[in-house]
């Protein structure tokens, strides 16, 4: 069992669904011969031939639209966006068609499509490349929004996705492609969708988060713990469908919720935690809902995204005002 970055273990599970599935096709700008703009598709070009793995037009919307066509075929596609700040060109096909294919021909066809799409700060990429639009798409009846926030999470869901029969937007944050190595099974698995994750056991208050975030709030975890605070830390890993049975236990467990994601407070999914909690284990709170985010902003330059994001002080402190309510 090898340490692995999370693009490595994208390249991975990409290879082995390729070989695995021969309906299984991967196509998007430039992830052919140069393996896509980050690598995550380096390789298998070669590997599986350009009929299986092949660049397209830069044009998201033609890149979604063939991707409806193939999947009413039989194929099981794969495309990437390459930013997810382009989806806007393509969202009638997101939205529209894809998400509605089941619902639309009462389950006689099948939408087996896995959008794969790299976004999140803290990175200094130039505008529209950064943008946190989850929320946007997590409220798409019809769409199943994944985002891993570590390599062995990364390489199972994204076989779980590409297997699953409803369409899968996959998100990779670009902030956890290279920043740490995780050790990830050689051999192909799967990790359940729809699932949350406790990565950090605790009983004083539960950190919710997803992508990104879950790194700064174990982080965070991790300081607190030093002054006597145990916070458990949960991933939502899927954000649409909400796993609502985990997130209420974990209300239940510790009686104090701090909601963290690095999404615009107004634009995010955790609103919709929010008022999970509140209808269903309202009684269970011993202290009011704290949230974490960035400002009701655009996005920013590059050079200020250090002070817009959301970071591990800023958990601190809201974990801080929760537990000393």
């Amino acid at each position: 069992m090898a340490k692995i970055t999370m693009i490595k273990a994208v390249t991975d599970a990409l290879d082995e669904e390729l070989a695995r599935d021969e309906k299984v096709l991967v196509f998007g700008e430039d992830v052919g011969n140069n393996g896509g703009v980050f690598r995550a598709t380096e390789g298998l070009q070669a590997k599986y031939g350009d009929k299986r793995v092949f660049d397209t037009p830069l044009a998201e919307s033609g890149i979604i639209g063939l991707a409806n066509g193939l999947a009413t075929q039989g194929w099981r596609p794969v495309p990437e966006i390459q930013f997810m700040g382009f989806i806007m060109e393509a969202f009638d096909e997101i939205a529209g068609q894809m998400a509605r294919q089941r619902f639309r021909h009462a389950g006689s066809r099948k939408a087996p499509i896995t959008i794969r799409s790299p976004f999140g700060g803290g990175v200094h990429a130039i505008e529209l490349h950064s943008d946190n639009l989850e929320g946007l798409v997590a409220q798409v009846p019809g769409l199943r929004v994944v985002i891993p926030s570590d390599p062995y999470d990364a390489k199972g869901l994204l076989a779980s996705s590409i297997r699953s029969d409803d369409p899968v937007f996959f998100l990779e944050h670009m902030r956890v492609y290279r920043s740490f190595r995780q050790e990830v099974p050689d051999e192909s698995y799967t990790v359940p969708l729809d699932k949350a994750a406790v990565k950090r056991e605790g009983s004083d208050v539960t950190i919710i988060s997803y992508g990104y975030m879950v790194r700064e709030s174990l982080n965070a975890a991790e300081d607190l713990a030093k002054e006597g605070i145990n916070a458990e830390v949960l991933d939502l890993r899927t954000v649409s469908p909400l796993d609502e049975e985990t997130i209420l236990n974990e209300v239940k467990k510790t009686g104090r919720v701090v909601l963290v994601q690095e999404a615009q407070k107004q634009a995010g999914v955790m609103g919709s935690v929010a008022a999970l909690i509140t209808e269903d284990a309202i009684l269970s709170l011993e202290a009011p809902i704290a949230r974490v985010s960035a400002p009701d902003t655009p996005y920013p330059c590059s050079d200020a995204e250090g002070a817009w994001l959301p970071n591990k002080d800023d958990i601190i402190a809201a974990v801080k005002k929760t537990v000393n309510f």
